[in-house]
Formats: C-alpha cells, structure tokens, sequence
C-alpha cells in the first residue's frame, strides 16, 4: 500500500470544480484534502491567481501508475502545455510518496520523488501543512520549510 500527498492547481475555467474533481476522482482513497487557497501565480506571474490545494491519498498504484492517473485526470480537463509555470485548466503533482512507510525516491525525468521545487513554494506547503502537520520533506518539518518561504498574497478560500 502506498501514500502520496498530491498538489493540485487550475487558473483557467472553473477551478474550484476542477480541483473538486480531482478530490472526487479519488473517492475513498483520500485520506485528508486541505481546504482550496487561493495564491498568486509562481513562475510566470502574468496571468490569473491560482486556486490550490492538497490531497493525502492511499494507493495501490506503483508511483508511474500514479502519474499516469494524475495525467489522465490533467487530459480530461483539457489541460494544454504550452508555457511552462504558465496557465492551466490542472496540474496535478505527485509532491511525495512513501510504500510500505518507505519514502519513494526517484531521478527520472518524468518522475523526480519527492518532487524537487516543492520546498519552495508556500502554494504547496500550507495546504499540506493542513491536512499533515507532522509531515517531513528531505528530514525536515514541513512547517519549517514553510517558514523560510513566502507566503504574501495566499489566502485560504474554502473547504475543498
């Protein structure tokens, strides 16, 4: 069995849905979800604020089987890359993963666990923080991490 702490993120269309969605999709395997924030852009910051949150789920799935659900959820909401950091029906990211309580660690490209920009932004920290106060990124206190990060402009919105 698996645990994975996801962030989620839209700033095109109906965020709050999207972000329901992805809460929905998940159904029984959602162990906590944080409530939904909104936050400024990060990155490209000429376009619309973000709504984020977090979910803490409980999979079977290996961490590539994951993915490939967090991408297909992505598809669905017609999410298009075209600029990195830049606008987005959703961005569904794997932030960490443990197995059997052990935390997952991963250099591939197209899977870096625990993900490797997550200590830096506060859009992903706090809502963690909510739903995991006791949670550790690279052996440290999340609320630790938090501290060191800026957090102007996020502002808790709402129950996911």
């Amino acid at each position: 069995m698996a645990q994975a702490l996801l962030s989620i993120g839209s700033n095109v269309g109906d965020s709050a849905a999207l972000l329901r969605g992805v809460r929905d999709a998940f159904g029984t395997q959602v162990l906590g979800a944080s409530s939904l924030y909104r936050t400024p852009p990060w990155g490209v910051l000429d376009q619309p604020d973000f709504f984020n949150a977090a979910l803490l789920i409980s999979v079977d799935d290996t961490p590539e089987q994951l993915l490939l659900r967090c991408q297909e959820l992505e598809a669905q909401a017609n999410r298009v890359r075209e600029q990195r950091w830049g606008p987005r029906t959703l961005d569904v990211d794997i932030i960490q993963m443990h197995v059997d309580g052990e935390e997952v660690r991963s250099e591939d490209p197209h899977l870096t666990l625990p993900h490797p920009r997550a200590h830096l932004r506060a859009f992903v920290l706090l809502p963690w923080l909510e739903i995991q106060p006791d949670a550790t990124l690279g052996g440290r206190r999340i609320a630790d991490v938090l501290a060191e990060v800026d957090r102007e402009g996020i502002e808790r919105v709402e129950p996911l």
